[in-house]
């Protein structure tokens, strides 16, 4: 394992990092979390994500749980909370100063800890002003029950914003940002964010590297029982990869695979490497319902060297999406 600093700050993570969304509490109780979270740790993650909203809260609960078992020194790890759907009711969502302050204390019993290391807004809300979310988080950080705050999925336009708006009231700026970011899903990262690398050191923590399943080969004949894709509150995201799209999706995933096989790789550790040669990456999140899956991720890190100049320009010809860049890069 090695480790990248997350932008420009001075906090490094792992640079595979361990996500809870659809797995825990959907998918694995305590214990299976646990041992997750174990191997894991043993193979040098340093970084565990989760968010308010993954199981309406259980799943924070379930890490909670594991973190107290395992009973790891708190400066070897990293957690983190995301917040934005709390509830149903108006002041159980979004990112008013109220509903920020009040996910921080309830992430923080959930998960069993003094403070959270990272704490990441799930999406823009765009009836609050930006001012008042980054004045939440600055006064979170200054009474030490956050470290670093960012975003999940802000355009360039909303960062830009925030960083505004943080310089001229002396507050503290988002560090990091995440975002979805596979072979499939590259423009924001690749493009939109270039500014924010350059000018303020943003740092990013991906999701979705294996573009929710479709980047395993296991979806090359239909959905298997079980599956992601299969899962009844899932179902939005299954659409997403219906009809003619989705099709040529699978067809781009079986080409890759053949292509990873002729490097000595399986498709899952190609597409993870792919993601690990873009240097804005802090953390690559990765998500497994079990053990073998797990492994085989944190396994790639030892084929690095199979993934060559050669095998990357491949990988461009059969994918054929690089964003074109603006004139000024």
């Amino acid at each position: 394992m090695e480790y990248r600093r997350l932008g420009k700050s001075g906090l490094k993570l792992s640079e595979f990092s361990l996500g809870s969304w659809v797995t825990f509490a959907n998918q694995l109780d305590v214990a299976g979390s646990r041992e997750m979270m174990a191997l894991a740790y043993d193979r040098g993650v340093n970084f565990f994500d989760n968010a308010e909203a993954y199981a309406q809260g259980r799943s924070e609960e379930i890490m909670g749980d594991a973190l107290r078992e395992l009973d790891w020194p708190r400066d070897s790890y990293c957690v983190s909370s995301k917040v934005f759907w709390g509830g149903e009711l108006p002041t159980q969502r979004g990112l008013s100063r109220k509903h920020v302050t009040e996910a921080c204390h309830a992430a923080l019993r959930r998960l069993k800890v003094d403070y959270l290391d990272l704490y990441f807004c799930h999406r823009p809300d765009v009836e609050t002003p930006i001012e008042e979310t980054v004045r939440a988080m600055h006064d979170l950080i200054s009474q030490g029950k956050i470290l670093y705050w960012g975003t999940s999925e802000w355009d360039s336009r909303q960062l830009t914003e925030a960083y505004g708006v943080a310089a001229l009231h002396h507050l503290t700026p988002p560090t990091m940002e995440q975002p979805q970011y596979n072979l499939f899903e590259r423009t924001r990262l690749e493009r939109d964010y270039l500014p924010l690398f350059e000018n303020h050191g943003l740092g990013t923590t991906i999701w979705s590297p294996l573009a929710s399943g479709l980047l395993t080969g296991k979806y090359r004949d239909g959905i298997p029982k079980g599956s992601r894709l299969d899962l009844p509150h899932l179902g939005w995201l299954k659409e997403r990869f219906a009809g003619n799209r989705g099709r040529t999706m699978i067809d781009t995933a079986n080409n890759l695979e053949s292509l990873a096989g002729e490097a000595g790789l399986t498709l899952v550790q190609l597409a993870l490497l792919w993601c690990l040669q873009n240097p804005r990456v802090s953390s690559v999140i990765l998500g497994a319902s079990r053990i073998s899956q797990l492994q085989e991720n944190l396994d790639a890190l030892e084929q690095r060297s199979k993934l060559t100049a050669g095998v990357m320009e491949q990988i461009e010809n059969i994918v054929d999406n690089k964003p074109e860049l603006p004139s000024l890069f």
